[in-house]
């Protein structure tokens, strides 16, 4: 009886054990497949676009759903306020630069010549008060003159003397020129000015909305006449350019895997279709399989993320859409 009963035991072991053996054959989980097969998406890279400059939309020139390449405008903001600050600026600039050349220049000669003509009436003055103080202080003693007079010669002796000082020292002024540091700060004025004006002409330009790279306008948030502030968004951009693959690979393939390691990208909507692409980043960090990507595999082992980069990619790969990397073919050497 037992000879029969461990015979059963055998065969029924040796029946469960090709079944088991044969389940990854019979659901397509061969080893060569789970090796040379990644799954993964388009990433959704897009970008949001606002001006830098608060202000009233005067224009928008794309709606959803338009291509749009890099450097195209897309729209403009009312540009009279920033064409008034601009003009303002350069004539501030303008008058500054005068001001500064005038201080390196100097005085005119004839500036010059009529304070040295003024300095010369003033010592002619002030001879003939000394003159008529020496009279007056020579006819004091006689009694020719009162002393009221005396005083009176004697005053207009020191405010001559001081009147030909100050004239002596405005024509010294006007030939040595202006100082170093009333020219040092005239430049620095100027210089001011300059980054004024340029700052105008940025936020001028900065009425223009311009597309960074080639691409499909999403969303389009804001219409003519709205007033934005450099925070608001107007457009929602999808880049075209670069076609990012976000894929990821388990711990036992990780060795097969590299920087710079030539792939191929598919489809569902074109498979048969197969694009060049590299791998061109690998998470040096696990993290478990995100539930967005379609694979075979248990959803709860863990994985490492790469980017593969695709280098001319097609119109059917859209953002977001689920696709297949195929791996080279393993050698001997690498099984």
């Amino acid at each position: 009886m037992k000879k029969p009963v461990i015979a059963l035991v055998v065969i029924a072991a040796a029946v469960a054990g090709a079944w088991w053996f044969d389940v990854p054959q019979r659901l397509g989980w061969t080893t060569a497949e789970r090796t040379s097969v990644l799954y993964g998406n388009v990433d959704i890279r897009q970008v949001s676009l606002g001006f830098r400059v608060s202000g009233r939309v005067s224009s928008l020139a794309v709606d959803e759903g338009d291509m749009v390449k890099a450097g195209d405008t897309l729209a403009t903001l009312d540009a009279i306020p920033f064409e008034q600050a601009e003009a303002a600026a350069e004539a501030e600039l303008g008058s500054l630069k005068a001001n500064l050349a005038k201080l390196k220049a100097g005085a005119r000669p004839t500036e010059i010549a009529q304070a040295r003509a003024t300095h010369e009436e003033r010592m002619a003055d002030l001879e003939n008060a000394n003159l008529a103080y020496e009279r007056a202080r020579q006819l004091r003693p006689n009694g020719t003159i009162s002393q009221a007079n005396l005083d009176g010669a004697n005053a207009n002796r020191t405010a001559a003397a001081a009147r030909a000082t100050s004239a002596r020292e405005a024509l010294a002024l006007l030939e040595e020129g202006s100082r170093i540091e009333d020219i040092e700060a005239a430049q620095a004025q100027v210089l001011a000015a300059e980054a004024k004006l340029e700052s105008a002409r940025t936020s001028l330009a900065d009425t223009r909305l311009v597309a960074p790279n080639a691409g499909t306008v999403l969303s389009r948030v804001r219409e003519v006449g709205a007033i934005v502030a450099p925070s608001d968004m107007v457009f929602v951009v999808s880049l075209n350019e670069p076609v990012w693959v976000r894929a990821y690979v388990s711990e036992p393939d990780l060795g097969r895997v590299h920087p710079g390691m030539a792939v191929e990208v598919t489809s569902d909507s074109a498979p048969d279709h197969r694009y060049k692409a590299t791998v061109g980043f690998i998470s040096p960090v696990a993290e478990f399989t995100p539930k967005s990507v379609e694979t075979p595999e248990l959803r709860t082992d863990l994985v490492y993320r790469l980017r593969i980069v695709v280098d001319k990619p097609g119109p059917d790969l859209r953002q977001g859409m689920p696709v297949t990397v195929h791996l080279p073919a393993q050698t001997g050497a690498d099984q």
